[in-house]
């Protein structure tokens, strides 16, 4: 897979559904087949993949709201990750 660019705008995929779930007490990704248990940082970066926002403003936002600095990477190889996985996509 190539470099994902900081202006790619990341959707979660037509068919999936990032849903909190009060007895797991964490967000999960709803698919056909079933769920998807997700961890905080992996939920935080879903939240916000919503075809609008750039991979920079995702990065941007987590920092600014959970006060952080230097986590552009992590976020970045995640949402490569969560491309490969078909997760999420990039609409052209």
């Amino acid at each position: 897979m190539s470099e994902l660019a900081d202006t790619a705008r990341p959707v979660i995929r037509r068919g999936l559904k990032l849903q909190w779930e009060q007895p797991q007490n964490a967000y999960v990704l709803l698919y056909p087949e079933g769920q998807l248990l997700l961890n905080q940082s992996a939920a935080e970066i879903l939240k916000r993949c919503d075809g609008v926002r750039t991979v920079a403003d995702i990065i941007a936002d987590i920092e600014r709201t959970h006060s952080l600095s230097g986590i552009g990477p992590d976020v970045t190889a995640f949402v490569a990750l969560a491309l490969e996985q078909r997760w999420v996509e990039v609409p052209a």
